[in-house]
């Protein structure tokens, strides 16, 4: 048993090891343990060809053609080898196979040594390679049975009459060179065969790699888009609450205490959004880990708005149609859309007397607007974190990445969003959503 080439670009990581897990189990024991245990299995190949060719040095012995019986062993010693030299060791095999076909014609197996490198060569080399290496090993020995064939008769047959002696000699000949051909091909193929599955076996395995690491990259680029709506949303409400209690702190305190606990709100809420997103890179068997459950919309929806409001928008909502469907990873779409919309509004507003939240149900459609007017007076009252108005650009103002969130969280569920100012000077966000978009539906 040979190891296959490793493949050197697959990347490791958990599915190489449970690739491998699953290959040593369809292995059984003993193979798991021969293949864990290369050496070992040299020594039995060595073992096995020793075996399989005592009858042809005992009778070499017996004839007085020792020399034979010692190159057998040279060829056993040789197969240890076959790992380390596979094509070293399948030209020195041919050669003592040939010398002791010579000193001892008509022995048993005594090709059974290509057998073990011809399949060697097959697995750690090109199919062309092992094809020609099969054919200048195999052309020697069989060179030498044709010769055999035709040439002069060897003293030791038993004496009958000529012509019998003839055609026991050419048929003997002509059997031995087509079984040690066969028996050369099947080996070569085997070989061809294993090395083919191997390689297919690492294919997968690098794809299940590569597999792994492409969901790892798209988790992270998930908790990267979460980490985002969490931490701009919530630090641009608390920047704008804490503003707004500094205003009336001294005017209306009972305002500004309703607005601090707000802001206590909003921190708490984040720290544990926080905790639900980073819960995916935590072991699921620690102790005491942090929920990885989505939000969902329902009562965390009226929250949020509620809590802009409390930041100083003019906020007004309305849901017409049914209600928004069960899926949770749904429901945080519409939730993290709007969230964006509205924290862009707050973020980069000024002067408005309006901000329109808008969601509609239409069978499987859901749509989603959020529009300002970008009009009106500044609440001078302070009930709000100061004034509002939308950018003359989300890009130019901001890095982008929370329209781009947007679009990539629309596009799961085979929806769009639009971002851009109305006709009276206004900002508009349209998304719309379709319920089975991730069902192909």
């Amino acid at each position: 048993m040979i190891d296959a080439v490793p493949v050197k670009d697959a990347p490791a990581g958990q599915a190489d090891a449970s690739f491998a897990e699953i290959t040593a189990r369809r292995r059984g024991r003993l193979r798991r343990y021969l293949f864990q245990h290369p050496r070992v299995m040299d020594g039995l190949v060595a073992l096995c060809y020793l075996l399989l060719v005592t009858p042809t040095a005992v009778e070499a012995v017996t004839d007085g053609a020792w020399p034979a019986a010692a190159l057998l062993a040279g060829a056993a010693a040789a197969l240890f080898f076959r790992r380390d030299r596979p094509v070293p060791v399948v030209a020195a095999v041919a050669a003592l196979e040939v010398a002791v076909t010579l000193l001892h014609p008509w022995g048993s197996n005594i090709s059974a040594g290509l057998w073990f490198s011809l399949y060697a060569v097959a697995l750690v080399r090109t199919r062309r390679y092992a094809l020609g290496a099969l054919a200048l090993a195999t052309a020697p020995l069989a060179l030498l049975y044709f010769l055999m064939a035709v040439g002069p008769m060897d003293g030791r047959l038993p004496d009958t009459a000529v012509s019998t002696r003839e055609n026991f000699q050419l048929i003997t000949s002509i059997a031995a060179g087509i079984s040690m051909t066969l028996s050369n091909v099947i080996a070569t193929g085997i070989g061809i065969s294993v090395r083919q599955r191997r390689e297919h076996e690492h294919e997968i395995a690098a794809w299940a790699a590569r597999a792994a690491r492409l969901g790892s990259v798209n988790e992270r680029n998930r908790i990267a888009r979460e980490m985002h709506d969490v931490v701009a949303h919530s630090l641009t409400v608390m920047i704008s609450l804490s503003d707004g209690a500094a205003v009336v702190v001294g005017k209306n305190p009972q305002r500004a205490a309703e607005v601090l606990g707000e802001l206590s709100r909003t921190g708490r809420t984040a720290m544990a959004d926080m905790r639900r997103v980073r819960g995916v890179l935590r072991d699921d068997s620690a102790a005491g880990h942090a929920p990885r459950e989505p939000l969902v919309a329902g009562d965390n929806l009226a929250k949020l708005l509620e809590g802009f409001r409390t930041a100083g928008l003019p906020l007004h909502y309305t849901h017409t149609g049914p209600s928004l469907p069960g899926d949770a990873a749904f429901q945080l779409t519409v939730y993290r859309i709007v969230q964006e919309s509205l924290t862009n509004v707050l973020r980069y507003g000024r002067s408005l007397g309006r901000v329109d939240v808008n969601i509609a149900r239409d069978g499987d459609t859901v749509t989603i607007d959020v529009v300002d007017d970008g009009k009106g007076t500044v609440d001078s009252g302070g009930s709000g974190a100061g004034p509002q108005g939308p950018p003359d650009s989300l890009g130019s103002l901001g890095s982008g990445q929370g329209l781009a969130g947007m679009r990539e969280r629309t596009r799961i569920f085979a929806g769009t969003v639009e971002a851009g100012r109305t006709i009276d000077g206004g900002w508009r966000v349209h998304a719309v959503l379709n319920c089975n978009g991730d069902k192909g539906e």
